[in-house]
Parts: C-alpha cells; sequence; structure tokens
C-alpha cells in the first residue's frame, strides 16, 4: 500500500494534467471518429500511461512498451504497414525487455522508480547514430521486397525507431527527441491511411499526442539529469569534506 502511495504522490500536477489530457483526446477522438477497432484504443491508452511513465524515468514506462509494441505490431500488419509490424514486434519490443534489465540495475540512489540517466560521449552518439542508419538501409530493401505500402516513410519510421530504442537502453534524454521525431513521420503514415478510411484519424491524434509527450520527457530528463548530477555533486562533496 505503502508503495502505491509513492507511485502517485511521485505525479505532479503538470504530470497528471498531460496524462489525463492524453487520455481524453484518444477517447474523444476514437468515439467521433466512430472507430470501432478496439485494439487501436487499447494501444493507444496504452502508449499514453507508458510515456508519462518513461518522462519520470520510471521502468513501469518499459513495461508498458512492450505490451503497446505488440498492439502495434498487430494493427500495422493489418494495414500492410510490414515496416511497423517488424520494427515493434522485432525491435522495439526486445529493446524494451533490455531497458528494463538496463534501467533496473542503474537506479537513481537505489529508488528503482527512478532510472540514473546517462551522459553518453559523443562518440557513443555517433555509433548509435551510424548503426540506425545500417538498420534503416537493410530494412528498406527487405520492406521493398515486402510490398510495404509507403516505402520511404516507412523506411523513415525505421530509422527514427531504430535511434530512439538505443538511446532508450543508454539512457540518454535524447531518446525523447528521437520518439518525437519517429512521431512526426508516424502523423505522415497514418494522415495516408486516413484519406481513404476516416476511422484512422484516431491514430493520427493518437501519435500527435504522443509527440506532445514525447516534447514533455525531453525536458523532464534534461532537468532530471540536471538535478541528479547537482546531487551526486553534494554528496561527493560532503564526502571529501568528512575525510
Amino acid at each position: 500500500m505503502e508503495r502505491i502511495k509513492k507511485f502517485f504522490r511521485s505525479f505532479t500536477l503538470l504530470d497528471g494534467f498531460i496524462w489525463g489530457g492524453s487520455v481524453l483526446a484518444i477517447v474523444l477522438s476514437f468515439i467521433l471518429c466512430k472507430n470501432h477497432d478496439y485494439l487501436q484504443l487499447a494501444a493507444s491508452l496504452v502508449g499514453a500511461c507508458c510515456l508519462i511513465l518513461t518522462a519520470k524515468g520510471n521502468v513501469l514506462g518499459q513495461f508498458l512498451s512492450v505490451i503497446f509494441s505488440v498492439c502495434y505490431g498487430v494493427i500495422s500488419y493489418f494495414c500492410a504497414y510490414y515496416g511497423e509490424m517488424i520494427t515493434y514486434l522485432g525491435m522495439t519490443a526486445p529493446t524494451a525487455l533490455a531497458a528494463i534489465i538496463t534501467w533496473m540495475k542503474h537506479p537513481f540512489r537505489g529508488d528503482r522508480s527512478e532510472v540514473t540517466v546517462s551522459k553518453p560521449s559523443v562518440y557513443d552518439y555517433a555509433i548509435l547514430i551510424l548503426l540506425s542508419v545500417v538498420i534503416s538501409i537493410v530494412f528498406y530493401f527487405l520492406l521493398g521486397a515486402l510490398h510495404t505500402n509507403n516505402l520511404l516513410w516507412s523506411t523513415l519510421s525505421v530509422l527514427t525507431s531504430a535511434l530512439a530504442v538505443l538511446l532508450t537502453v543508454r539512457r540518454s534524454p535524447y531518446y525523447a527527441f528521437a520518439y518525437a521525431l519517429n512521431d512526426i513521420v508516424l502523423i505522415v503514415l497514418w494522415s495516408l491511411m486516413a484519406a481513404e478510411d476516416s476511422s484512422y484519424v484516431a491514430m493520427i491524434v493518437c501519435f500527435s499526442v504522443f509527440l506532445l509527450n514525447d516534447c514533455y520527457a525531453l525536458i523532464n530528463w534534461l532537468l532530471r539529469r540536471k538535478r541528479q548530477s547537482e546531487i551526486q555533486a553534494s554528496e561527493s562533496n560532503e564526502f571529501l569534506h568528512l575525510r
């Protein structure tokens, strides 16, 4: 019971406003668009919960990321967005599992509800970007062979997704920036589907909500990194003073 109370106390008023607004926007768009695909609704709601928890550096967000990846992969399959399906089922979900292990091994000051934010070097970022580009090139030919809809945008989605998941495992604040880029690509992808079937407008709203959440997450993680650095510096100074 105490853990549950602590969990809810960790939410600020802004956290609650963003999460509540996200859920409301998703539900209203689902109703107004007369969408009857409840898997889309479930995936969107799980995704909204995942994003607010991940923005707070809570490892529970990565558990929800696995669930979202499976749901979204199924939705993508029926839309012939095979790049999305393969990316989320074959890359995002397994990487989220890896992130769970990594994040649990690096709690901030022993508190597993908050991960320690890392500071990758320029060399690390260069390697991650290069690896993401290589992955996207391979996927381009694979998706082309599978006759994937909107091949170019699907490949861009793979590129931004690959970079985002790699940065997530590395506990870098810029994972949120990569996901924000991915959200923009996905808004375009689902807009193309919505032009043929208006029920997919709900997915556009979903990823617009995700874009807002990822922008918030980027700011939140940068502030969290600064706060953690100040706390660690203060503790180090106290230790030296005691010596």
